[in-house]
C-alpha cells in the first residue's frame, strides 16, 4: 500500500530516460504511445464465435485428431499431464489484454479491465478464470471533507452485489469505467482513469514487463513493473492510497490446496513487500511471488502480509482490510 499526497494542481511524474547510440529519449508515463490497441474498460466486449469446418476438412485432420487421442490416453494411462487435452473446450474471451511476460518462462494475463486471468505458470497448465482478488484500488481523502475509495476495475457479474460476507465484495466497486481507456503494445499498457473515481484526478497506470536485449533469462519471466502517475486538476490538495492485492494463487482453485504461508520482505532502496509461498499441488514445483513497492521522501509503503479473501472466519478478513485503510485514509 502506498500513500502520497499531491497538491493543487500537482503532478506525480516520473520520466525515465534511455540513452542508445547516443540519443537519449525521455518517456513519460503518463502519455500512453501514439499507435495502441485501445478500449474502455466499460466495454462488454463482443462474442467470439468458434470457427467449424466442414467435411472435407474434418477428413483432411481426422489422422491428426486419432495420433492427438492417442497420445492423451497413454499419457493419463501412465499416470503424466497431457501435453494436450483435445476433448477440452477452452473459454473465449475478447477481454485480453498485455500480460505480465511472455516470452519463454511462463505468463499471467491480464483483462483490459483490470483483472488478472489466464495463468501459464506451468507446462501444459492454463488456468483462465480470472482470480478477482488480484486488484489495483485506490483511496482518495480531501481537506473539504470529499472521500473516494472503489477498486480500480469495473464490478465484474462474479462480485455480488449488497453482500453482507467479508470477502472481496464487500470492497468498492464503484468504478463505471466509461471515462477509463485502456492502451496496449507490447510489452507496455496503460490504464488511464480520467476523472474516476476523483472528478478532479487523473490517473494513469502504465504497465510494463522486462524486454532485455541479450539477456533472454531475466525477460521470460513473468514480472511487471506499474508505476502510477496523478495528476490533481482541483482546487484543493489530495491524499492518495493505492492498494495491491494478491492471492497465494496459480490460478484455478490453487489457494485452497493448502500449506501456503507469506512472509514480509524489505531489500536496500527502500523498497520493500510481501513474499507469497505457494506449494503448488499435482506434483508442481512450489512458486514465490513477490509484490513490493519502493518508498521515497512522498511515498509511504505499507503492506499486510495476509486477510481472508472469502468465506466466514475468525481472522482479518478483507472486509477488516478495507475498512482499516479507509480509516486512516
Amino acid at each position: 500500500m502506498a500513500e502520497n499526497e499531491l497538491h493543487q494542481n500537482g503532478k506525480n511524474l516520473y520520466k525515465l530516460s534511455a540513452v542508445a547510440n547516443n540519443l537519449s529519449v525521455e518517456m513519460d508515463p503518463e502519455k500512453p504511445a501514439q499507435l495502441t490497441w485501445q478500449r474502455k474498460l466499460n466495454d462488454e466486449g463482443k462474442d467470439i464465435i468458434e470457427f467449424t469446418v466442414n467435411m472435407t476438412e474434418k477428413i483432411f485432420l481426422a489422422p491428426m485428431f486419432l495420433k492427438l487421442c492417442h497420445y492423451y490416453i497413454k499419457d493419463i494411462a501412465n499416470g503424466r499431464a497431457a501435453a494436450y487435452n483435445p476433448f477440452k473446450k477452452w473459454e473465449t474471451t475478447s477481454s485480453l489484454g498485455v500480460p505480465l511476460g511472455g516470452i519463454g518462462a511462463g505468463s499471467i494475463g491480464r483483462s483490459y479491465k483490470g483483472y488478472f486471468q489466464n495463468w501459464q505458470l506451468f507446462p501444459e497448465m492454463c488456468e483462465e478464470k480470472p482470480i478477482l482478488a488480484n486488484q489495483f484500488s485506490i483511496f482518495i481523502s480531501r481537506p473539504n471533507g470529499e472521500r473516494f475509495s472503489s477498486v480500480l476495475s469495473p464490478r465484474s457479474t462474479q462480485v455480488p452485489r449488497g453482500s453482507m460476507n467479508p470477502g472481496i465484495e464487500s470492497w468498492d466497486w464503484d468504478l463505471n469505467g466509461k471515462k477509463s481507456t485502456y492502451h496496449a503494445l507490447y510489452p507496455r499498457s496503460w490504464t488511464v482513469y480520467d476523472g474516476e473515481p476523483d472528478p478532479e484526478l487523473k490517473i494513469t497506470c502504465r504497465q510494463i514487463s522486462p524486454f532485455i536485449p541479450n539477456n533472454y533469462q531475466q525477460s521470460s519471466y513473468p514480472v511487471a513493473v506499474f508505476t502510477f502517475t496523478l495528476v490533481n486538476s482541483g482546487m484543493t490538495p489530495a491524499d492518495v492510497t493505492l492498494l495491491f492485492t494478491w492471492a497465494n494463487s496459480v490460478g484455478g482453485n490453487s489457494e485452497y490446496s493448502g500449506n501456503h504461508s507469506n512472509s514480509r520482505m524489505r531489500v536496500q532502496d527502500g523498497v520493500h513487500g510481501v513474499l507469497l509461498h505457494h506449494r503448488t499441488a499435482n506434483e508442481q514445483p512450489p512458486v514465490t511471488f513477490a509484490i513490493a513497492a519502493q518508498e521515497t521522501s512522498d511515498v509511504h509503503v505499507s503492506e499486510c502480509p495476509f486477510f481472508v479473501i472469502s468465506g466466514d472466519a475468525n481472522a482479518f478478513t478483507a472486509r477488516d482490510m478495507w475498512d482499516e485503510i479507509k480509516k486512516v485514509c
